[in-house]
């Protein structure tokens, strides 16, 4: 073989080899613009999610802060004072008979019915005591002595916990309903 030949075979692997790595720097090139596309993708995503993170977040606030008002508003009608009394009614007998009690004074007639609607409290606060009956496959319960079909789910011990009766069951799944139909 001549050097001119030698010298040919030697070029074009030189020209070989530059064109690979030329292709390889292309196939990184493009590699590294999808990896930014994607990584842009990912982090418009992670923008949203925590966009929507704190919308949701606002409106659960807003939601419990509308539940405690009005759990307020109601403790506060509850709360009768001479005061707030003398307002409402022009005289102690007309108060008497709208509430069907016997006071002697304002002041008797206020503490009796703080005296009632506190016992009404304590009343709607005791735990409630449920039977369950099962017939023809179906479940039933009795609460207050009054039948009626439900569904009974049993809760796991770690639940069971935060949520003790049926009642804060409820209110839990009621909160989580208005929670995604707001979001909705």
């Amino acid at each position: 073989m001549s050097k001119k030949s030698a010298s040919n075979i030697g070029n074009q692997s030189k020209a070989k080899l530059g064109e690979q790595i030329r292709n390889i720097a292309d196939r990184l090139k493009q590699e590294n613009e999808v990896q930014i596309k994607a990584t842009s993708r990912i982090l418009g995503a992670a923008a949203q999610i925590s966009e929507n993170h704190d919308r949701l977040i606002n409106e659960v606030v807003d939601m419990v802060q509308e539940d405690l008002n009005k759990q307020s508003q109601t403790y506060q009608k509850d709360i009768h004072t001479v005061d707030i009394l003398k307002q409402d009614f022009k005289t102690l007998r007309e108060a008497k008979d709208y509430f069907k009690l016997k006071a002697t004074s304002w002041e008797s007639l206020a503490k009796k019915l703080n005296d009632s609607s506190s016992k009404k409290l304590v009343s709607e606060t005791k735990s409630q005591s449920y039977q369950f009956f099962e017939s023809n496959g179906m479940e039933k319960f009795e609460h207050d002595g009054k039948i009626s079909e439900g569904l009974t789910v049993h809760l796991e011990e770690d639940v069971a916990k935060i949520f003790p009766n049926a009642q804060a069951v409820n209110e839990a799944l009621r909160f989580l309903i208005r929670v995604t139909n707001k979001s909705s």
